[in-house]
């Protein structure tokens, strides 16, 4: 082929034979991945494929995050500081790139959305179980919501793990429980099924933790780093309030819920009250920090 014909050459060492070989195409089950949307609107609505790869990509990124989590989890609990710090940059990573991705759900228009909106059913984000994991592993838990997932044994199994396992605050607590720091008893000891609920005991240690020059690295860096993760998801659930406001104002959710108002309460939810309520102690003279702190 001539060099001016604006076709580029494809280079003599690149593979075209793929018979009996790892391709791309294999390697990443691209058949199983492009061949999951599936619209269910008759006629079909052009939208709709627009509203199912919205929600397929996010909830993949949903699985990286518990991924990251669990593994920032395993190397707290080995005391290996660095390598749970780098999967929690991951995991702040990818809460930017689901934060932006509601600008693409948010080209959906009103109208557009009402055309297909039945076709869902009673399918809702209210039922996402990856998404109830992460809550569970950031210390949101509720047993309650295992009901949800009784037809699906996978999911109830995952979560009924999530459940009774510490969450990534728990194993934090317990490293600086292991470095000497005195952590109160009832708090290493606590029941981790149950939801995490403000502890103004904790704000003493972390005053000492932030203001000392001798803390160990990396401790410091995982505060910040937890206070990272909560703002980020906040960040996702104002996102997500606005988009369903946006497009189908104060309507009932398909799967029963109030809609806007349920992702409103959403809102007050934190998962970790100390590590905000520490900054009013900090540099105080008289420090006061339990008031007003948030329980999960």
């Amino acid at each position: 082929m001539s060099k001016d014909s604006g076709v580029r050459e494809i280079e003599d060492g690149v593979r075209t034979d793929f018979h009996g070989a790892m391709s791309y195409g294999r390697y990443l089950g691209l058949d199983q991945i492009l061949g999951a949307q599936h619209p269910r609107s008759v006629p079909e609505h052009h939208d709709e494929m627009l509203f199912i790869i919205q929600h397929q990509t996010s909830e993949l990124w949903l699985k990286l995050v518990l991924h990251e989590l669990e593994a920032a989890r395993a190397f707290i609990d080995a005391d290996e500081r660095g390598p749970a710090l780098k999967c929690l940059a991951r995991v702040k990573a990818v809460q930017r790139t689901l934060i932006e991705q509601w600008s693409v759900l948010g080209t959906l228009t009103p109208r557009e959305y009402a055309q297909f909106r039945g076709s869902l059913g009673s399918a809702s984000g209210f039922q996402s179980y990856q998404y109830r994991a992460i809550e569970f592993i950031l210390g949101n838990k509720n047993a309650g919501m295992l009901n949800v997932f009784t037809s699906e044994p996978e999911a109830h199994a995952l979560l009924t793990r999530q459940l009774h396992e510490p969450t990534v605050y728990d194993a934090f607590l317990r490293a600086l429980a292991r470095a000497g720091y005195a952590v109160p008893d009832e708090v290493l000891n606590r029941d981790v099924t149950r939801a995490w609920t403000f502890h103004p005991e904790l704000v003493p240690l972390l005053t000492q933790l932030y203001e000392s020059e001798d803390t160990p690295w990396g401790f410091y860096e995982a505060c910040e780093d937890f206070v990272d993760l909560e703002d980020n998801f906040q960040s996702w659930r104002f996102r997500h309030l606005r988009i369903v406001q946006r497009t189908i104002g104060m309507k009932t959710g398909t799967g029963g819920s109030s809609g806007v108002g349920f992702l409103q309460k959403a809102l007050d939810l934190t998962f970790f009250p100390e590590l905000y309520a520490v900054r009013t102690a900090i540099g105080a003279p008289n420090p006061s920090p339990y008031e007003g702190a948030a329980d999960v």
